[in-house]
């Protein structure tokens, strides 16, 4: 846990050197430039630091213009977020060159992703070289270079308060949310407790899995609209909890339903960390429940 901890130091200190080298010597601050593409938002990265011009050749890839790049970064990026971890950066003149660690998590199925198969729920981390060349302030040249997946790469806690845990936060409820159970009981401390209103705790990641199974045999829990607060101790969200029924649930315990119907329950949910695995979840109420019909029309009040 020191070395994971150092290393995430060591990555600080190095975006903040890597800023002043890349700002002493042009406009463009790199620290932006990681915090932009950390974001996920590719239109405002291409927006902000690409030329309209710029030509990406990676493998066998070629793009020119932002619009092919941008194509390629929706593909690449679909049910897949990147998060960039620089190693190194050299700065001289025009010419930029990094090595970074690449996390991509997984929201979603990519049977297609270059990088191997994925389900909901996965990471693998790849070492990419890049280099870029600038003139007038923006990127007019990007060349990537990569090893295979996981050879030589350095690992984050798989949760916490930087970008790509906070990331692999959303690929964790994404798995959740599949009723996933070879995933997600994974970001669990073996001693993990669960603390549910109307129910005693639960200990240890079989028991979550007991309670759950029955349940998402007829009812599958997607957790939606999540804003998400995280450091390296606790994650804390509040998100509207949709229950939908695959089929008919009589007896379930938050509304009965009927195949297709559901219900929203906006709630609270705190995740508290150890050695980067969530080792205490508390849910509470946060608001009223809403059910539906099939169709999307409202029921009556559910609780």
């Amino acid at each position: 846990m020191l070395g994971e901890i150092t290393l995430a130091l060591q990555e600080k200190r190095l975006h903040a050197a890597a800023a002043r080298q890349w700002q002493g010597k042009r406009s463009v601050d790199y620290s932006d430039y990681i915090e932009v593409f950390n974001t996920g938002d590719d239109e405002a990265l291409l927006a902000r630091f690409f030329a309209d011009d710029i030509v990406f050749t990676g493998g066998a890839r070629l793009y020119r213009g932002k619009d092919e790049l941008l194509g390629f970064l929706h593909w690449a990026h679909d049910g897949v977020r990147e998060v960039m971890r620089p190693q190194n950066v050299l700065c001289q003149h025009d010419l930029i060159f990094v090595e970074a660690d690449m996390d991509f998590h997984a929201t979603k199925e990519r049977p297609d992703f270059p990088f191997g198969h994925m389900h909901p729920g996965d990471l693998v981390t790849v070492k990419f070289f890049v280099t870029y060349r600038l003139e007038n302030d923006k990127i007019v040249e990007l060349k990537s270079m990569t090893w295979a997946p996981e050879r030589g790469v350095t690992k984050l806690p798989r949760l916490g308060g930087h970008p790509s845990q906070i990331a692999a936060h959303r690929a964790y409820a994404a798995a959740f949310s599949n009723g996933d159970f070879e995933r997600f009981p994974l970001f669990y401390t073996e001693d993990v407790m669960f603390e549910l209103n109307g129910f005693p705790p639960m200990h240890g990641r079989q028991a979550i899995v007991d309670f759950y199974r029955p349940i998402f045999a007829k009812v599958r829990e997607t957790l939606m609209n999540a804003v998400v607060k995280a450091d390296d101790d606790a994650i804390a969200v509040e998100c509207v909890s949709r229950f939908t029924a695959i089929e008919d649930a009589p007896d379930f315990v938050v509304a009965p339903l009927k195949k297709c119907e559901y219900v929203d329950a906006p709630v609270f949910v705190h995740y508290q960390l150890r050695d980067g695995l969530i080792s205490r979840i508390r849910v509470a109420r946060a608001g009223e429940l809403k059910a539906y019909h099939a169709d999307g029309r409202p029921k009556a009040a559910a609780g």
